[in-house]
């Protein structure tokens, strides 16, 4: 399989990865035959890419760091939680939850993030929620974080944006830089979330610490309090890490989309400023630049697939090349690992 921008798929092409709805349903199933209606509708839905079957790419197996199981039942339990809170209600009963996706993330041996996440408008607010809460537990694993922390960080991280819920749709879903009077009013969520999270009195402040410091900066310029290196919280921290980088990749209120080698760039120059350099080194040794299943430009001219990660080195993928042209039995494949390959490198993404 590869992945492909939705701007770029055709009638004829077969979806390799189930599409799911924030209620965990699925959407489009493997195996659909997009006809132009299907391409239509992902589109509307604000669909950045998918995973369609490919026969040059057949044997490409593209596995998410945790089961899609629970990917979709964590994002229809935040999706649950979050209408609980809204409605006055206190229930926050996400523990068994966490402890699953904490056990699929301290199970993997070798984690390479290198999935593209197939959001939508429908499920954008609860497909962000899961991944911070799986970018943030698996830096927490690579810090070394004990299971009790990790389990914390993990809940913490889930519902770091519940605070978002209380905010006008038109905000939440705005791509365009946002009015002075609109960032004012996405500011509060920061606050909201702490206020709803420390309602219910069994769940620990530091849970609530994470939704009210994740946009706190290293540097004391990040808001509510402009907290400054120490005062801010360990796994807010953390939390803030796992956040920008999913608002970088997937675009937020007054963030544009970027591609995951470019929002890697970013993190290194944010490093010592917005977030502890041990934090961003940490991290890029876990998430791919290039993910598996992007089609590349290399610097030799050639285009090719990314298969496979080299781990610790997120710049020097794996791609596979085709030499060849129509009649399949003619294309000659070639596959370059660029740790061997010195004087090549990716130049970028096709979308």
């Amino acid at each position: 399989m590869r992945g492909v921008s939705v701007q770029r798929l055709k009638e004829g092409d077969v979806l390799a990865k189930d599409i799911y709805a924030s209620n965990g349903k699925v959407l489009l199933g493997k195996g659909v035959v997009l006809t132009l209606p299907y391409i239509t509708r992902l589109r509307d839905l604000g669909t950045n890419g998918i995973y369609i079957e490919d026969d040059l790419t057949s044997d490409i197996i593209i596995e998410d760091v945790i089961s899609d199981k629970h990917r979709y039942e964590a994002m229809a339990a935040i999706e649950k939680s979050c209408k609980t809170i809204q409605n006055g209600k206190n229930e926050l009963d996400l523990q068994d939850l966490i402890s699953n996706i904490v056990q699929d993330i301290l199970f993997q041996k070798d984690i390479m993030i290198s999935l593209m996440d197939m959001r939508n408008i429908d499920n954008r607010v609860y497909a962000h929620s899961v991944n911070v809460c799986v970018l943030s537990s698996v830096l927490g694993k690579g810090l070394g974080l004990p299971v009790d922390k990790l389990n914390d960080l993990a809940l913490g991280a889930l519902l770091h944006d519940v605070g978002i819920v209380n905010l006008p749709k038109e905000i939440i879903n705005k791509r365009s830089l946002l009015t002075e009077e609109e960032l004012e009013l996405y500011h509060t969520h920061t606050t909201q979330g702490y206020d709803l999270i420390r309602k219910k009195r069994e769940t620990s402040i530091i849970i609530a610490h994470m939704a009210y410091q994740h946009h706190e900066w290293l540097n004391g310029k990040g808001y509510p309090r402009q907290l400054k290196g120490a005062a801010i919280h360990p796994l807010a921290e953390i939390v803030a890490v796992a956040d920008f980088y999913d608002c970088l990749i997937h675009g937020s209120p007054g963030i544009h989309r970027v591609l995951p080698h470019v929002a890697c760039e970013i993190l290194m120059a944010n490093a010592g400023v917005r977030f502890r350099q041990e934090l961003i080194h940490i991290f890029l040794q876990y998430v791919a630049a290039y993910p598996t299943g992007y089609t590349v430009k290399l610097n030799n001219g050639e285009t090719g697939v990314i298969v496979g990660q080299n781990k610790g080195l997120p710049t020097r993928p794996i791609v596979r090349v085709f030499d060849g042209k129509i009649n399949l039995k003619q294309i000659r494949v070639i596959e370059y690992n660029l740790v061997h390959e010195r004087t090549l490198f990716v130049e970028y993404i096709i979308e």
